[in-house]
């Protein structure tokens, strides 16, 4: 389940950590940073939970759920995550006019971002259907009524973040880091996050501190491949967004930080922390940013 690689923080300091675990999940790098090493049967759950994940929502998958309902419509059984992650969804489409949608893998495909990584535009991207176009959730169980190619990319790995976090802490550890490569989940003492430049990997444009919850990133250069074409779609129109650069959002957990993020592509850092609680800063192309008044950074210009 392909997804952009590592997009917009890096951690500057941490406390007492000793143990480091590092692999490669959904497409990009993962870090997990304990006081104590993760147990291999810790490992062996992650592992599992990774693995059901990647067989229900990657596009990128012949065997997974959404590859068979990219093919016909039909019934099919989602798991115990579509509630909660079809739930976000209708949050940050509410909170963007339709911009966030669960169903741009069509327009995806269609300018190239494919399972077959042809990075080729073909056919035509259209706006985004609507759930009840679609079909019905009731449950676990997505009933549709026309073939839909469903990608989760705006907060899936956020999710899945907090998912991982949760068997740590079932675990018993209770001080961790989890690092998706730009969805960061924190618990124990305070650390420093580099925000990375967009146009210069080897930049920050600033500091923050996260304590104990999440920081997530976006960027559009992060998975680009043509003139004007990146993983950012806009649900309404089907097309790549052009004004925005990058984005970071803080919240309680990641999935709804990662969804933020994502969102801030469409809305204003003011907005979403109306109607979201939630804080963050996003990036022009002009080099100018804006942030909420509760996200706290140290931006250096």
């Amino acid at each position: 389940m392909p997804t952009e690689p590592g997009t917009g923080t890096a951690a500057l300091t941490a406390d007492a950590r000793t143990a480091t675990w590092s692999f490669e999940a959904i497409g990009t790098a993962w870090q997990i940073d304990t006081a104590e090493p993760v147990a291999a049967l810790t490992r062996a759950a992650i592992d599992e939970l990774i693995e059901v994940f990647e067989g229900t929502w990657s596009r990128f998958r012949s065997d997974s759920v959404v590859t068979a309902a990219a093919r016909s419509a039909g019934r099919f059984d989602c798991g115990a995550d579509a509630p909660a992650l079809f739930s976000l969804y209708r949050r940050l489409g509410d909170v963007t006019g339709g911009a966030v949608s669960p169903f741009v893998g069509d327009a995806l495909d269609a300018l190239g971002y494919d399972a077959d990584y042809s990075f080729r535009p073909h056919g035509t991207a259209g706006p985004a259907p609507r759930e009840d176009e679609v079909g019905r959730l009731d449950g676990t169980i997505l009933t549709t009524v026309r073939q839909v190619t469903i990608d989760v990319g705006a907060a899936g790995k956020g999710y899945l973040v907090d998912r991982v976090a949760g068997l740590l802490r079932a675990a018993g550890h209770a001080s961790f880091t989890v690092d998706a490569s730009g969805d960061l989940l924190h618990a124990g003492d305070p650390i420093r996050v580099a925000l990375e430049h967009p146009f210069d990997p080897t930049l920050a444009i600033g500091v923050t501190t996260l304590r104990s919850g999440a920081l997530c990133a976006s960027a559009s250069n992060r998975r680009a491949w043509g003139s004007g074409l990146h993983h950012v779609i806009d649900g309404r129109t089907g097309r790549p967004t052009s004004t925005v650069v990058a984005t970071w959002a803080t919240a309680p957990d990641a999935a709804l930080a990662d969804g933020a993020a994502t969102a801030l592509f469409f809305t204003s850092p003011a907005e979403l922390s109306s109607t979201l609680g939630i804080d963050g800063l996003r990036m022009f192309s002009d080099g100018t940013a804006e942030r909420s008044v509760g996200f706290d950074a140290e931006l250096f210009r």
